[in-house]
């Protein structure tokens, strides 16, 4: 840090690993509490160092299945998670991409009233529309399926708005230069405005997939088999209300692995996420 001094940088770095600490230590925990054995969890308090149960807690979850979840195994709950996340953010960004290079660079009646229809249901909470949404998911017999999990929830009126608003910074003169070369709108899409949009797509496609993976609501509503539930979903299945009829050792394994995905995404793709939110000059 510039202009600080030296006894500054040392307060600053406490603070930063205070902050580390506290964020990191219940995920520590969670792995710790992930090698015991359920007689240790049980038995107060837990040691804070990992134990000797760890190939087989994990060997466990991933490939014995689960009692209480119908003895389904966390693979396969890792399996339709992935899917569910992948389908949601690469869904997302398409319809959105396509949808604000209409926007943008198409003029056609109507233009912008679809704009800010699209817009205005920023205003409206899934909640708003999960019932009749249920309904029409029920009546083309999607229940139960991936694309009941993934299509409902691809449409992002969030994602439209960032792609138009970088596509408005755009010089008109690029747009007339691709015209004069004989580049057609999806040659111009494709060779122009993907390679531009690069940082933007990476920096959505991380959010995108942590929102798709750590979603709740409609994946308890729209899953009745317990092989088609997401990791979320089987977690809040894993637990009863009674501790020694929760498997906790399982539990703390099913965690850890949910948590993993997530943060090897954001770790493998931080300097694209970075800088497509604060880069401004493409």
């Amino acid at each position: 840090m510039i202009g600080l001094s030296r006894s500054s940088r040392y307060t600053a770095h406490a603070i930063l690993i205070i902050g580390i600490f506290i964020v990191a230590f219940p995920i520590y925990y969670t792995f710790v509490a992930s090698t015991h054995s359920l007689q240790t969890i049980l038995r107060p308090p837990l040691p804070l160092l990992p134990g000797d149960q760890f190939w087989e807690n994990y060997s466990t979850a991933l490939f014995g299945g689960i009692g209480r979840i119908g003895g389904v195994d966390v693979s396969t709950l890792l399996f339709n998670t992935t899917v569910v996340a992948l389908a949601i953010a690469i869904g997302k960004i398409f319809i959105s991409i396509l949808s604000a290079f209409a926007i943008v660079f198409f003029r056609f009646p109507g233009r912008m009233f679809f704009f800010w229809v699209i817009f205005i249901t920023l205003m409206l909470p899934v909640e708003v529309r999960i019932l009749p949404t249920y309904k029409v998911m029920v009546d083309l017999g999607l229940i139960d399926t991936y694309t009941g999990l993934t299509l409902p929830l691809m449409a992002s009126a969030t994602a439209t708005l960032l792609f138009r608003q970088f596509f408005l910074t755009i010089p008109g003169e690029l747009v007339e230069a691709a015209r004069v070369d004989g580049a057609g709108p999806w040659r111009f899409f494709k060779d122009i405005l993907l390679p531009l949009s690069k940082t933007n797509i990476a920096a959505l496609f991380v959010i995108l997939f942590i929102y798709g993976w750590t979603q709740y609501l409609w994946p308890l509503l729209v899953t009745n088999r317990n092989d088609m539930n997401t990791i979320v979903i089987a977690l809040r299945k894993m637990v009863s209300f009674a501790d020694a009829d929760t498997q906790w050792h399982l539990v703390m394994v099913t965690c850890v692995l949910a948590i993993l995905p997530p943060i090897l995404v954001v770790v493998l793709m931080q300097r694209w996420f970075v800088k497509g939110l604060v880069e401004t000059e493409k």
